[in-house]
């Protein structure tokens, strides 16, 4: 017997997940996309049978081509099918706006787009990170009235999110154990199912919060961690020491692994899921206690951006230049070759800048392999790495592109006009740029630390 499933949402979650169900036998997906302007051009995209990232994806191209070709992926606007839908799976966007409070829109015009659709014997399954509560106290009811039908008896709700990230989307689907918060027995066998053709690791059941918890509080504890290596990277600077060295020290012994720090945290998930996890507290319990570490952490590592600025103007001091700069941004994916622009630290960077220094006559170029014109508006966008070095006052290194590890660092020196680097990802070592006669800053090493 077929298997009919719809994902909503054809994005760094629902494109994989799409790919992977469609691959087993008896396996029917359509993928639902709205035609706005930035995403719409996916759906003849995928049609094609064609990845629409440009980061590195081991295996999905051909994953897409494979079941495009033998028609059991395919991708729309419409919600028809999700009259015939065994399963729908939501797939949205679930961020956070300016004063941290979840903006819901797309995850309620889903749900009601979808609910006078449902078959009887549904599953509903949001793989969306939302807030604890969020699932039972938002999705329930909408779906509830505009279907005229009851959870748990006409159709069935989980919540089981996903841990994908960019380059490793089919492996961290497939090879991570699969939490699953369904509202009912029937709703995790239901899960379980379908989770089961695709996951090679356990499948965990519990119920509905504890999973959406189990989201946010798993999230909310790399961002901590982070948060940590960042402050400890601040005091090793003020020692005029290396982090990168200490943190090699304490990660020697097997039951430590202290996180890394870098130019700020980025991404659609760590920047908003401890905001999230706040807002359920507030929201859906008489909340006993008010959290103090989580959101120190989430502005500490706001805050590292700014950092990189600060490097940046100690660096000009000691070369006494302070206007008529070009400033080139060195990768502005959040990530390491990958394209996923969302909340990358080089757009604060570029932010902060042009506040600071809107009449200095500098001049911003930006590189990246990986990113297109139409995901990166902040400036001028190159993946010519001689154009966005040639005659450059300032380099920001705020990712860690593979390429750039293989700079030829006296090439590079050749064609810059002021040697300036500014390393917010560990690429360099401080002892080698410096001898091919750069100034150099990095994020969690002193300036003057000469000890490598």
């Amino acid at each position: 017997m077929s298997t009919h499933i719809v994902i909503v949402g054809m994005g760094y979650v629902g494109i994989p997940m799409a790919a992977l169900l469609a691959d087993v036998d008896d396996f029917y997906v359509t993928g639902i996309q709205r035609r706005s302007q930035r995403s719409g051009w996916k759906i003849d995209w995928l049609n094609q049978g064609k990845n629409p990232f440009e980061g590195e994806e081991p295996g999905l191209d051909e994953l897409i081509a494979r079941v495009v070709k033998n028609g059991k992926f395919k991708v729309t606007d419409k919600y028809d099918d999700v009259d015939k839908a065994d399963f729908v799976l939501i797939d949205v966007q679930t961020p956070v706006d300016d004063k941290q409070i979840p903006r819901y829109a797309s995850l309620k015009d889903v749900s009601k787009l979808i609910a006078p659709h449902l078959k009887r014997g549904a599953t509903v399954i949001i793989e969306s990170t939302v807030a604890p509560g969020t699932t039972d106290n938002i999705v329930q009811p909408i779906l509830e009235k505009h279907s005229g039908m009851k959870r748990g008896v006409d159709f069935y709700l989980v919540f089981s999110f996903e841990r994908v990230m960019p380059g490793k989307l089919i492996e961290y689907i497939t090879d991570f154990p699969r939490v699953i918060g369904g509202g009912c027995e029937k709703a995790s066998e239901n899960a379980k199912f379908l989770y089961g053709k695709v996951v090679k690791k356990d499948l965990q059941v519990t119920d509905t919060l504890t999973a959406e918890l189990t989201k946010t509080i798993e999230n909310t504890y790399r961002d901590v961690n982070i948060a940590f290596a960042n402050e400890m990277a601040l005091v090793a600077e003020d020692f005029d020491r290396n982090i990168f060295e200490i943190i090699e020290l304490i990660n020697y012994r097997h039951d430590r692994m202290m996180h890394f720090p870098g130019s700020g945290v980025g991404g659609h998930c760590l920047t908003k899921d401890p905001w999230l996890l706040m807002y359920g507290l507030e929201t859906y319990t008489k909340k006993k206690y008010n959290p103090r570490i989580l959101p120190t952490a989430r502005n500490l590592n706001e805050f590292m951006p700014e950092h990189m600025v600060e490097l940046m103007e100690d660096a000009l001091k000691e070369v006494g230049k302070h206007d008529n700069l070009k400033i080139s941004l060195m990768g502005v994916s959040y990530k390491a070759d990958c394209d996923d622009t969302r909340n990358t630290p080089s757009e604060r960077i570029v932010a902060l800048l042009q506040s600071r220094y809107h009449s200095h006559n500098i001049t911003y170029i930006a590189h990246d392999p990986w990113v297109k014109e139409k995901d990166y508006k902040e400036t001028e966008l190159t993946d010519d790495i001689d154009k966005a070095v040639s005659d450059t006052d300032v380099l920001i290194f705020a990712t860690n592109h593979k390429e750039y590890y293989n700079i030829d660092l006296d090439d590079l020196r050749r064609k810059v006009r002021t040697p300036i680097i500014i390393d917010g990802r560990n690429i360099f070592s401080k002892k080698v740029v410096e001898a091919k006669g750069f100034i150099y800053r990095k994020v969690g090493e002193g300036s003057k630390n000469l000890k490598k």
